[in-house]
């Protein structure tokens, strides 16, 4: 096997084949993490060829790509297809983490099916709401909303029970719809193959990857992954290094050894968010300068995390300020400002280096 960061560069398709449209990226990598929506687009942006932000905003407005939770109790982007088998397989575990909230709240089944009643009623026949139109919806009928927090999990279990997901954008305010209406030809498939299916797509995308990986990314549990695996059978190879199986697909492009390759990665980017351990893209001696902000928009160099950087705005133009692990040589300094340049390309801005 190859490096595996590398081999994982080509597999989520950061190096090699970059995929046409934003639902293609989606599709193939199962589901994208998505609560930092404005750097989620630059997720997708990455891996694709030459687009910009306003493409994928349009695919999200036209609902080619949805926005809703499913896997671990955060935002993710979904395809329509997709989304409700993926609900399906994962929304019990989502719920059983959100359970000690549910009771915090005072959140029982007698007040989500009111509540899930009144979202339906409000959004039918194709209108978009903002949370906070819910919210109004909901007190109408006497549930108390004013805790943001508890409408926020009313409307997070509405989603999980695939009543709602988003809606297009009304300036910068997310909107919600109702499911039925948004992704009418969402497909439906059995547990098992659910399990199967959802379980391919993370190590062919996501591959070589460990068996704790794929259960830390979706949320399901080791024995509902080992149990996958078998079913996948000879679709997924796997190999054993310094004691660690990875499983990739038999399918997987041939990584080529890059030169210099720079990926600014947004906080929470698939390359970061999906593993359980990061020691194949993270030398040790940098954790304790990481700790907690792991892969707040990361700075890799030939898949190798050697720095952050983070973008504020000024004048009309995107600043990108890099904080380097260690001092960049002259060709990495010129391999950062490339990248740089890419991402205001993207945003359609000027870019300022600092």
């Amino acid at each position: 096997m190859p490096n595996i960061a590398v081999q994982r560069l080509y597999n989520q398709r950061l190096e090699g084949q970059k995929f046409q449209t934003p639902s293609e990226v989606v599709a193939w990598l199962g589901a994208v993490q998505a609560q930092e929506y404005a750097l989620a687009k630059w997720a997708l942006g990455l891996r694709m060829e030459n687009t910009t932000d306003d493409v994928i905003e349009q695919a999200f407005k036209e609902g080619s790509i949805l926005r809703t939770h499913v896997m671990r109790p955060t935002w993710h982007f979904v395809t329509p297809e997709d989304i409700r088998w993926i609900l399906k397989l994962t929304a019990l575990r989502v719920h059983a983490v959100s359970a000690h909230m549910y009771r915090q709240l005072e959140l029982d089944n007698a007040l989500f099916m009111r509540s899930n009643a009144a979202i339906i009623k409000a959004l039918e026949g194709g209108k978009y709401l903002t949370r906070a139109e819910l919210g109004a919806a909901l007190a109408e009928i006497g549930i108390d909303t004013t805790n943001g927090m508890r409408l926020g999990y009313i409307v997070h279990h509405a989603e999980l029970e695939g009543i709602v997901c988003s809606g297009p954008r009304r300036g910068k305010q997310h909107t919600y719809a109702l499911l039925d209406e948004r992704a009418p030809h969402a497909r439906t498939l059995a547990r098992d193959e659910a399990l199967a299916e959802l379980t391919r797509r993370f190590f062919t995308s996501h591959g070589p990857a460990t068996v704790n990986d794929f259960a830390w990314w979706s949320g399901l549990t080791v024995a509902d992954v080992k149990a996958a695996l078998a079913m996948l059978g000879s679709q997924l190879s796997h190999e054993t290094i310094d004691g660690k199986t990875f499983w990739f697909s038999t399918s997987m492009p041939v990584a080529k050894e890059p030169s210099l390759a720079t990926h600014l990665l947004p906080v929470y980017d698939e390359f970061g968010i999906a593993y359980k351990n990061h020691s194949t893209s993270l030398d040790p001696m940098y954790g304790e300068l990481v700790k907690n902000r792991f892969f707040t928009s990361a700075f890799a160099l030939d898949g190798q995390i050697i720095g952050m950087w983070r973008r504020t705005f000024s004048k009309g133009a995107v600043v990108i300020e890099s904080s380097p692990f260690r001092p960049f040589s002259a060709a990495e300094k010129q391999a950062f400002a490339e990248a740089a340049q890419r991402f205001g390309e993207f945003l359609g801005m000027p870019v300022v280096l600092l």
